[in-house]
């Protein structure tokens, strides 16, 4: 199960998935200094004075990361079932192209409902890796399906 690569690319797609659950992955900053941020639970707008408020509840990226944490390890349990394995991860690279959808929209919409400026933050491009791990996956579990068709062949 593990010494496969497409096991590790579904982990570090999973593992990337989690780091969602903690902080913001996107910052912006407005005109008055307030930081903004989309995190787990919503839109965050921190003032210098005050505490974090809950601006906006954003319930599609709070679906979708429970989503694709859920599927990568899902995922990862049918090692032994490659026609479901390769079900499995078609759903993931379409829910995490849905996920950088979903990013870029409410990116777009802070941007102009609070003509917000961005902050460079690392976590901005994990939504990337987790598309990219994804696509990897299925293509491993693909090349093994093959594979294994091929040998099926030559009994």
């Amino acid at each position: 199960m593990i010494q496969r690569i497409q096991t590790l690319y579904l982990l570090i797609t999973a593992f990337l998935s989690l780091l969602f659950y903690k902080g913001g992955f996107m910052k912006f900053t407005d005109n008055s200094g307030s930081v903004i941020s989309i995190t787990f639970k919503g839109l965050l707008r921190e003032n210098a004075m005050s505490n974090p408020e809950l601006v906006q509840n954003l319930l599609p990226v709070t679906v979708l990361i429970v989503i694709l944490t859920f599927i990568a390890l899902i995922t990862i349990l049918f090692f032994k079932r490659r026609d479901i394995q390769l079900w499995f991860s078609g759903f993931l690279i379409v829910f995490a192209s849905g996920f950088v959808m979903v990013c870029c929209y409410y990116a777009y919409y802070v941007i102009t409902k609070y003509h917000a400026v961005v902050l460079p933050v690392v976590k901005m491009i994990v939504p990337l890796f987790v598309l990219i791990f994804t696509v990897l996956a299925y293509r491993g579990i693909k090349n093994d399906d093959k594979l294994v068709k091929s040998y099926d062949r030559l009994r």
